[in-house]
């Protein structure tokens, strides 16, 4: 059976110039923020941190990288398999962000649990758009604001290794992930792909911004 192609509505040129521009620059950001914070970690953290980081870096770089590429290519059949990319980095950067700070207190077994749920979460979200693509987007919608607000089940366990600034940084951020989605799935709304990457690009810088406060709060730890 022939797979279908399901794209959404073709955007105007302008449109695609606008998401262009907000996806270019949080590529750079990613790309420049991810170098920064791994030599910061290679050099001040321990090796564990700087796994971290590079787990963190990657996906950022990852996910904004891939979706940069999937909106600028023309609709074809490789652009649809780009939107399996495209949809699957998303649930790899949701774990990334949440590994350095759940690397902190890692020793604590609720935690390391967390840790290790995410990432079996992310991973069933990646074969669920590799196997089943075009289907179950609500679904996976669903399952992104899942797996984005589950931490709040162990946020009284984390709080006590995170700085409080840290704390209101991932809820900030998980607030401007949340109200960006009404802009995802408002399709007929005109810049909504650029606004949509607007508020993904401000969240990662938001949680990026977390994750250093993280990291600058654990000292020299070797």
């Amino acid at each position: 059976m022939s797979e279908v192609f399901k794209f959404g509505r073709r955007y105007e040129f302008d449109e695609l110039v606008a998401d262009s521009i907000v996806n270019g620059l949080g590529t750079v950001f990613a790309l420049v923020g991810a170098t920064a914070l791994i030599f910061y970690a290679s050099v001040w953290s321990s090796h564990g941190e700087l796994a971290a980081a590079w787990i963190y870096g990657t996906g950022l770089v990852l996910c904004l990288s891939i979706s940069f590429t999937y909106n600028i290519w023309p609709h074809t059949r490789t652009k649809w398999l780009l939107r399996r990319f495209d949809h699957s980095a998303i649930f790899i950067l949701i774990a990334a962000t949440y590994t350095p700070f759940l690397q902190r207190g890692a020793e604590d077994p609720l935690i390391l649990g967390m840790l290790a749920a995410i990432w079996v979460s992310a991973i069933a979200g990646v074969l669920l758009k590799c196997l089943f693509p075009g289907r179950y987007d609500r679904m996976a919608i669903l399952l992104y604001l899942a797996m984005g607000w589950s931490g709040v089940m162990i946020m009284q366990p984390v709080s006590s290794y995170l700085p409080s600034v840290t704390i209101w940084l991932i809820v900030i951020g998980g607030i401007i992930y949340s109200l960006g989605v009404i802009f995802h799935v408002w399709e007929k709304l005109k810049y909504q792909n650029a606004i949509w990457h607007g508020f993904v690009v401000a969240a990662a810088a938001v949680h990026y911004s977390a994750v250093l406060t993280c990291f600058s709060a654990g000292g020299r730890t070797f």
